[in-house]
């Protein structure tokens, strides 16, 4: 498989790939990551990953072992050969699930290892762990605050469409910037309210009374998240 080197995809990324033949899973993850205002994009097999990533390097990658053609753990070798630190990959299976198996997960590369069913929580947990670790400086969340004082205004307009009810796609038609600017909107968001998803975003503005548009609910998320 032909490989670029890593300037070749312009260094760490801000988007999480994630790498499942199975498409619920596939589905699932995507929604949840979304909803916690990441850039996401889904892949059914390695190879077009490996494309992908050629063009636009993520940050994260949520990977299974398991995989028609080239198996994960061969990807995340090119991964790592080709991004390097730049890249934090999370192995994900249902069926290696034996402490050997992470251990030989890690020590191909891989940042971290989890088996399915997935708790929703802890994956978008170790995702914004990973996330933080690999990001620029530049372009990761800035300090946490736990006030709302630091929002600027852009930040106040995304947090009230968010709290509408509105996904990412509709506040970047809405507010006329592309999904990855509103991706990077909502992070420094989550940042500065100290929370860990969308959801969290929305009930504390509710909370503090930074937003006064209707909400019907936060968007479900499944107990676990399984094969």
């Amino acid at each position: 498989m032909e490989r670029n080197p890593p300037s070749a995809a312009g260094g760490s990324g801000t988007a999480v790939f994630v790498i499942d033949d199975d498409l619920t899973f596939g589905s699932l993850v995507r929604e949840l990551l979304e909803d916690a205002g990441f850039a996401v994009q889904s892949f059914t097999a390695g190879a077009e990953a490996l494309a992908a990533a050629r063009v636009e390097a993520p940050a994260v990658v949520i990977l299974d072992v398991n995989l028609p053609g080239a198996s994960g753990y061969e990807i995340c070798r090119h991964l790592k050969d080709d991004l390097g630190d730049t890249v934090g990959v999370i192995f994900v299976s249902g069926d290696r699930r034996e402490s050997f198996d992470r251990v030989a997960g890690l020590l191909l590369g891989a940042d971290d290892y989890v088996v399915k069913p997935v708790d929703p929580d802890e994956l978008l947990a170790r995702v914004r762990a990973l996330f933080r670790r690999v990001v620029r400086p530049e372009v990761d969340q800035p300090a946490v605050s736990n006030g709302d004082g630091e929002l600027t205004p852009r930040e106040h307009e995304v947090l009230t469409l968010l709290a509408s009810g509105k996904r990412q796609g509709d506040i970047a038609k809405e507010l006329v910037i592309s999904p990855k600017t509103v991706a990077t909107h909502i992070q420094r968001i989550l940042g500065k309210l100290d929370v860990h998803s969308r959801a969290e975003a929305v009930a504390m503005a509710h909370r503090r009374n930074l937003v006064s548009v209707a909400y019907d609910g936060a968007p479900s998320v499944p107990a676990e998240i399984s094969a």
